[in-house]
């Protein structure tokens, strides 16, 4: 995995090809000030739309429900889902300046810097709802996070998460998917491609799992 080229861009090839963490966050040490400008302007990002509307269908438009944003970032997915009337968010990242620049747009009612490679620190059933966009990707975490993802959420309560096409294999998510399933831990509720980066021509598998009763 490391070195591989899988974009033309730079600072996108030192996110996905970071060989541990503490690269990882360097890379988003320097990014953090450009981000936004970065992937909507220059990449032509557009999957945190997506899963906002994805969540916003699987809610059916219940918007009092608490809502994690698992590796949040800059907190774009969390601006679309105020645009679609949520207000009860808390944010979560493992870059502080990450987090920072979330915090400036005071949408969060609580932002957690946390490793989503270990337990977090969340009571069980806390969330009615967690949506992680760009995560589950090159570079960051396998399949198990979605093993705390499930944990935090509550009994009936839904998952929206983006898988980036090429990784959806490589990182064993399809497997540990398959495996939460067999357990009965979630069940699936859709599963589709969708644009992830227009300027790029990539897409991203959109998964919504409900938590069971």
């Amino acid at each position: 995995m490391s070195e591989r080229k899988i974009t033309e861009i730079e600072i996108l090839n030192r996110v996905y090809n970071a060989a541990d963490h503490e690269t990882l966050m360097s890379a988003y040490r320097d990014w953090a000030a450009h981000y936004d400008s970065d992937l909507l302007g220059r990449f032509g990002y557009v999957a945190h739309i997506a899963t906002a509307k994805a969540l916003h269908e699987a809610l059916t438009g219940v918007t009092k429900a608490r809502i994690l944003d698992a590796g949040c970032g800059t907190g774009l997915v969390g601006e679309e889902l105020v645009k679609l009337g949520y207000r009860h968010l808390d944010a979560l990242d493992y870059s502080a300046e990450m987090l920072d620049q979330a915090a400036q747009k005071a949408i969060y009612d609580k932002q957690m810097q946390a490793d989503m490679k270990k337990r977090l620190p969340i009571d069980d059933n806390r969330y009615d709802a967690v949506v992680c966009t760009g995560t589950f990707t090159y570079g960051h975490v396998t399949g198990a996070a979605f093993d705390e993802l499930v944990r935090i959420t509550r009994p009936g309560g839904v998952i929206v998460f983006t898988i980036r096409e090429g990784a959806y294999e490589e990182y064993g998510y399809r497997r540990r998917m398959l495996d939460l399933e067999m357990a009965d831990a979630w069940e699936l509720v859709s599963f589709y491609d969708t644009p992830y980066q227009l300027e790029e021509g990539n897409t991203c598998k959109m998964c919504t799992y409900r938590i069971a009763s």
